[in-house]
């Protein structure tokens, strides 16, 4: 079996002390030797082996791999195809997009997309009328950046047969007009009744979106992801595994939907191997803030809209019970102060906290905390799993429908983990870049990288480098119940690493925004090169 060596670059193992060593060996898929260059060629010397790759890193840094611990796998590989509005600035620009994209189907295709924002475009929501002008007649459906909201056209509402006389669903509205109309804008659970109209992608196209995305994955560091999504995906990635063709370690939940089911037939977080396991159950508590459907303990400004919770609190309850008597950790979607409160109270009860899970619970987003539910987290066991990158996208909206006091709380990386919280941070791709070294970079300047003016928002809240590259490696093997496979370089873990092609520790402070642009020049999972010579 083949070892190899790495040497002659700083290694950061990213333990407590984050002290770096000279060398560290790698037999198979695991790490068997690291310390002083003298101590691990005196090991390489030792082990059974039939022959070693020297690789010198020429000054570059050896890290553990990087997680993603929040991102929609699937979802971020199949709308490479569609028309992408991210960071569009305008309404008139975004249509132009729409409408050159539309050329280019069929008659009878379905026009799809994501990531527009109506805040860029002051505030005003899009309708169905703009999207009729220059999809001729076929049908669109494009979902907001935060996947909250779908602006859907006259052809999408009729072939979803939503009309005047239709009823908003449970947790769900449909946005309309003066007159009582459907403006084209559907809001959380509405948002099925048009994907209902949509022609599904096929499980083949899944399962090629998985592995394409697999593999840009690897080219920027990730080594693992935590994915958020449906059956397919988890059926995908079991084909993949199977085949040998997973490049990436995948904790999957499962959603709401199947916990019955899953019950049902026996299974349990944990479920699984070193490649593919079962995480927790998918539940949402909200909505979003850009959507104005985050619920809060106080309204929004300017009205008396406190969001919209999704489900009601005995409802939360009740299934958190469920699930977790079932050997099931519950993977909850809160945002807003008001949601996130309420799940906090929700695994607080008793018997909640005495059922045995293989993996602790954990909060997707806990974006808006109320400063009295902060040190909840760790008294409770609850991961933080949040994402960086979303306060560079969310300040503006934040102050203008919260306020700057209100928002003090908002992304409180710091206040978080002085208490004892464990944070794992990823993406939320495709709402944002799955890029991590974007993430990075927000949660150490929390600004954007050409925003050098600013002094970020609430900087108080920042991590250093290494606090935040815990969140991307720690705190995500902590949130899978891998914590003794993975999380930190070391004799025994898995041989999950990335080389990189300057020291981050050293960019970080000399140049903190040359952090965004981190080239990553090898990215190992299990001891194999998954990127790079």
């Amino acid at each position: 079996m083949k070892s190899l060596l790495f040497h002659n670059g700083p290694i950061y193992t990213l333990d407590a002390r984050c002290s770096p060593v000279e060398a560290l060996l790698v037999r198979g898929e695991r790490i068997i030797a690291l310390g002083s260059e003298q101590e691990v060629r005196a090991a390489l010397q030792n082990a059974k082996s039939s022959g070693y790759d020297d690789i010198d890193l020429q000054g570059c840094a050896l890290l553990p791999g990087l997680t993603d611990a929040h991102i929609h796998l699937a979802w971020t590989g199949l709308l490479q195809s569609g028309v992408a509005l991210d960071e569009v600035a305008s309404l008139e620009a975004a249509l132009e997009k729409i409408a050159a994209h539309a050329a280019t189907l069929p008659p009878d295709a379905w026009v799809r997309g994501h990531g527009w924002n109506h805040a860029l475009w002051d505030n005003r929501w899009p309708a169905k009328a703009d999207l009729d002008r220059v999809t001729r007649g076929r049908p669109a459906l494009l979902s907001r950046k935060d996947g909250h909201s779908v602006w859907i056209n006259s052809r999408a509402l009729q072939l979803a047969n939503i009309h005047a006389a239709t009823p908003d669903p449970d947790g769900g509205a449909i946005q309309r007009d003066g007159a009582g109309q459907p403006t084209g804008i559907l809001l959380e659970s509405a948002n099925a009744m048009a994907y209902k109209a949509v022609p599904d992608y096929t499980f083949e196209q899944k399962r090629t979106a998985l592995r394409d995305i697999m593999a840009v994955c690897n080219r920027i560091g990730l080594t693992g992801v935590h994915i958020v999504e449906g059956r397919d995906t988890l059926r995908g990635l079991q084909e993949l595994r199977a085949g040998g063709k997973m490049t990436l370690r995948a904790l999957c939940h499962l959603p709401h939907s199947q916990l019955h089911d899953a019950i049902g037939i026996g299974l349990r977080s944990g479920l699984g191997d070193e490649w593919l396991r079962l995480g927790g159950v998918k539940i949402f508590a909200d909505g979003s803030l850009g959507s104005e459907t985050c619920h809060m303990l106080e309204p929004f400004q300017g009205g008396d809209n406190c969001g919209l919770p999704t489900m009601s609190e005995d409802e939360l309850r009740a299934d958190i019970r469920k699930a977790a008597a079932n050997g099931w950790a519950v993977t909850i979607h809160a945002i807003g102060d008001r949601a996130n409160r309420s799940v906090l109270d929700a695994l607080s009860q008793p018997e909640v906290r005495a059922a045995a899970c293989a993996l602790p619970h954990r909060i997707e987003h806990a974006q808006h905390l109320h400063p009295q539910d902060i040190a909840r987290f760790a008294s409770l066991g609850v991961v933080a799993s949040m994402q960086p990158i979303h306060a560079i996208a969310d300040r503006d909206v934040s102050e203008k429908l919260l306020g700057p006091e209100r928002s003090r709380c908002a992304y409180a990386f710091r206040s978080l983990l002085q208490s004892g919280a464990t944070l794992a941070f990823g993406s939320d791709a495709p709402v944002e870049s799955f890029n991590p070294w974007l993430g990075l970079h927000a949660a150490i300047a929390r600004r954007s990288p050409q925003d050098t003016s600013s002094a970020g928002w609430n900087p108080d809240l920042a991590l250093n480098l290494h606090e935040a590259l815990a969140a991307y490696v720690v705190g995500p093997a902590q949130a899978a119940g891998e914590a003794h496979l993975k999380g930190s370089l070391a004799e025994g873990k898995l041989a999950d690493l990335i080389v990189t092609g300057a020291d981050p520790f050293a960019v970080a402070r000399d140049d903190v925004d040359a952090l965004a642009t981190m080239h990553v020049r090898q990215t190992f999972v299990g001891g194999k090169c998954m990127w790079g010579a």
